[in-house]
Formats: C-alpha cells, sequence, structure tokens
C-alpha cells in the first residue's frame, strides 16, 4: 500500500477514534492528545509520520499563552461570573419582569432581553443558562406559562452568548481566522491580504445577534396572540409601581453602560479586545461594589470559577494541537482538501457540508473542541474558495448555537434539566426548543442568502 494512502487511513481512523472514546465518556482534552499520539505512534510503525513534528509543540503552546489577544477570554469570562454571583443579573431580570408584565407574554420578551444583555456581558452559556433557569424559570410558572414555552425560551436566549459579543467563541475564532486567512492569501500570491481581527468578527456578529433576538420576540408575541393562555400577562401589583421608574433605572442603566463602553470600544476601534475586556472586568466590580455586594467570598468564587473555565478551554486547545500536528501529517488535511474541492456544487456545497458536519458534533462535543478540531482543518480550504472569512466565523457561531439547542442532545436543555423543577418533563424541555431551532435555522438561511448582513458593519467601521 502507498505511504500516502496509509497516511490517510489512518487520519480516517484516528478522527472516527476519537469521537469513540469521547461518546465513552473520557475527558475531551485527554483524548484529543492521547489517541493522537496512538495514531502518531502508529504512524511512525509504518513510516508515514516523522516523530520530529511534535518539535513544533512547544513553540505552539508558548504562542497560545503569549498571545495577547487570548488575554481577553479570563478577563471576559471574569465579567460575566461576577455579574452572575454578585446578583446582579437576578436583579436587572426581576425588573425587567415587572417593565413588561402587564403585556401578555411580557415576561418571555423580557427573559429574551435579559438574555441578550447577558449573552453582552458573560458570552459562557452554561452560566447563562443556569441562572436564568434558577430565576426567571419559576417566575414563568407561578405566572402560568406554558412549561413548554418557557423552558424554549430559556434556552433559546441563554445560548445567544454565542453569537452576541463579546462572546469567548468569537475571540478563540476570530484569532484562528486571522491567521489562517493570512496564511491562504499567501499562497495565493497575495502578499498583503486586508486582516482579520477579532474586532472584525464582534462587528460582524451584532446584526445577526439582533436578528435572533427579533426572531425569538416575533415567535413570543405570536403565540401571545394565537395561543394567550401559554404565555398570561403578569399583572405589577400598584404597591410596586411607584418605585418601579427608579428601580429600572438603578438595574438596567449600569450594565447597560458597562456593555456599551465595552464594546462600543471594540467596534469604535478605540481599544483592543483585550484592552476592553480589562475594562468590563474593573466595571463589572465596580457596579458590584455600588450594590454593596462586592465580598471577598464573591471575589474569590468568582477568581476560582474563571481560573476554572479558563484551564479548561486552554487545556483542550492544547490536546487540539497534538490532533492537528498529527492529522496534518498523516494526510487528512489534503484527503479533506481533494474531497471538498470535488463535492459537485463547488463553495455553496462544501460550506453546507461543513456546517452539517459541525452541526451534528455539536450533539456530543462543546463549542471549543468543535472549533479546535474541524475549523483549522476546513477553513483553510473553504477560504482558498474565496468564503469571507467573517461571514465563515460568523455561520460556523450561529450553527453551533442551533447543535446546542436541539433535542435531545443539546446542551442547552441539559443545563435547564439540572436546574428545573422535578415536576416538568423532559418532554416539555425538548418540545419547547423545537420551535427555537426551526428559528435558529431561518436566521442560518436569512444569512446565507444575504451575506450582507454579516460583512456590512464591519466595512463600514
Amino acid at each position: 500500500m502507498e505511504p500516502s494512502l496509509l497516511g490517510e487511513i489512518l487520519s480516517g481512523l484516528m478522527f472516527f477514534g476519537i469521537i469513540g472514546f469521547l461518546l465513552l465518556g473520557f475527558p475531551v482534552a485527554f483524548t484529543l492528545a492521547g489517541v493522537s499520539l496512538l495514531f502518531g505512534a502508529a504512524g511512525m510503525w509504518f513510516g508515514v509520520f516523522d516523530p520530529s513534528n511534535f518539535g513544533s509543540l512547544p513553540n505552539r503552546y508558548i504562542g497560545f499563552m503569549t498571545n495577547e489577544v487570548l488575554v481577553a477570554v479570563p478577563l471576559f469570562i471574569f465579567m460575566g461570573v461576577m455579574l452572575e454571583r454578585s446578583k446582579i443579573a437576578e436583579q436587572l431580570l426581576m425588573t425587567m419582569g415587572k417593565l413588561f408584565g402587564n403585556l401578555r407574554g411580557g415576561l418571555g420578551l423580557s427573559v429574551i432581553i435579559v438574555g441578550a444583555m447577558l449573552a453582552a456581558s458573560t458570552g459562557v452559556i452554561g452560566a447563562t443558562v443556569v441562572t436564568m433557569g434558577l430565576i426567571s424559570l419559576p417566575a414563568m410558572l407561578r405566572a402560568g406559562y406554558s412549561p413548554k414555552l418557557a423552558s424554549g425560551v430559556i434556552c433559546a436566549s441563554g445560548t445567544l452568548g454565542q453569537i452576541i459579543p463579546p462572546s469567548t467563541v468569537l475571540i478563540f475564532m476570530g484569532d484562528m481566522l486571522s491567521s489562517i486567512n493570512a496564511q491562504v492569501q499567501m499562497e495565493k500570491g497575495n502578499f498583503a491580504p486586508t486582516p482579520v481581527s477579532v474586532g472584525d468578527l464582534f462587528a460582524g456578529a451584532m446584526l445577526p445577534g439582533l436578528l435572533l433576538v427579533g426572531l425569538y420576540c416575533g415567535w413570543v408575541v405570536f403565540k401571545a396572540i394565537t395561543d394567550p393562555d401559554s404565555c398570561p400577562a403578569t399583572p405589577v401589583p400598584p404597591e410596586e409601581k411607584k418605585g418601579l421608574a427608579r428601580e429600572v433605572l438603578f438595574a438596567l442603566v449600569p450594565p447597560m453602560l458597562l456593555i456599551l463602553a465595552v464594546l462600543g470600544s471594540i467596534l469604535g476601534g478605540v481599544a483592543t479586545p483585550t484592552e476592553a475586556s480589562s475594562v468590563g472586568a474593573v466595571g463589572a466590580m465596580v457596579l458590584a461594589a455600588a450594590r454593596m455586594r462586592l465580598s471577598y467570598q464573591i471575589l474569590r468564587e468568582t477568581m476560582v470559577a474563571t481560573a476554572t473555565i479558563t484551564s479548561m478551554v486552554f487545556i483542550i486547545l492544547f490536546g487540539a494541537s497534538v490532533f492537528s500536528i498529527v492529522f496534518r501529517m498523516l494526510g487528512g488535511e489534503a484527503l479533506v482538501h481533494e474531497f471538498l474541492n470535488n463535492l459537485p456544487g463547488g463553495q455553496v456545497a462544501a460550506l453546507i457540508l461543513v456546517m452539517a458536519i459541525m452541526f451534528l458534533l455539536g450533539f456530543i462535543l462543546d463549542t471549543f473542541e468543535i472549533i479546535f478540531i474541524v475549523l483549522p482543518i476546513t477553513a483553510p480550504i473553504l477560504l482558498a474558495m474565496d468564503v469571507d472569512p467573517i461571514w465563515l466565523g460568523v455561520l460556523v457561531g450561529v450553527n453551533l448555537q442551533t447543535s446546542f439547542l436541539t433535542p435531545p442532545f443539546g446542551f442547552a436543555l441539559f443545563y435547564l434539566r439540572g436546574v428545573a423543577p422535578s415536576s416538568m418533563a423532559t418532554s416539555d424541555i425538548y418540545k419547547g426548543a423545537i420551535p427555537f431551532v426551526l428559528l435558529q435555522i431561518l436566521g442560518m438561511a436569512i444569512l446565507f442568502m444575504f451575506p450582507e448582513i454579516v460583512t456590512w458593519l464591519p466595512t463600514v467601521l
């Protein structure tokens, strides 16, 4: 057997081997690195893999740890966890519920709007879904909301952190697409390519994020009109209305100013994402202190949670680096390149196939795992086909957000099931998510047909 063919066979077996071990419940980071080392050893045995390729790993790891852009990740995570632990998010949700309570579906609209605001301040899906599930689900059920609609609204709005800036997923994708695009353009003879930054990806994701918020709100309004019993009004008692204006001002304005300061400085070109993330982290502590909720205990819990989440992400990144080297050197990248290039339908067919694979992987893998594994393999091929890198990054984000919602494997559904009362059937959570999955697919179709929704704002800025 020819060495090149044997290497491609090993690379394919390695990919499916990793999926198999993950299904058995092995930790992701160690599975990625461990299975890759095993197949690297097999490649050495058959003479199709050179172990000296591992010599680039130390430089890669040092590059990750000294990458200034990636410093924004722990700072944005700190900002989100601080807003959650200091109960600022809880107060915001309760106040918005009172503000819209007199409307049918008003509580559902409040959850979506607050979900969008939390997405713009946390970027951590699990924390957002759990927080909103603990706070808003009991309130919605007490108000007489359908369990299906309540669970669907919470899961959908909780996953907005995937796409609405400053998403930590977009930070990693922006950094990866920047280097991949530069490499692809140089191979095509363009030695002065237009750079792609994390700020560009943030700008590209703004309108799609608002599009999804609008679709979610539209569905709640539709339910309020066609099925008023599923989302009744929750009138505010007269004694609570007196101080409502002051409460709205106190609960809504400070977080809004913080979000505007962070995102506005990035989109306006005043600050880099790293600089803006430090402003966000300090601002979150200032808001907590202003409400007398900044204590040593809360600060300690926030720092531990930040360190835990950050460590998990970077360990997965390190494991994915081992996989990337072995897969590429065994010939897997060339195999994928040839397969996608030979698809009937060209660029469109290749993009749809990659999106379908990522969607299915979203049932068993976390977002970071998917982008660290799949994006380095497929993005160079798609960008070489002249797919816009910003459009690609936003489509990937919305796609993975959709798989997070899709029954029966969506991670957001598991998060909500963990905090939902035992009286709520799991089937209600699944059925409630389906309309929002269809809305996500509609949103993806709109972005696919009208790429300008993604590319317009970065071009203007």
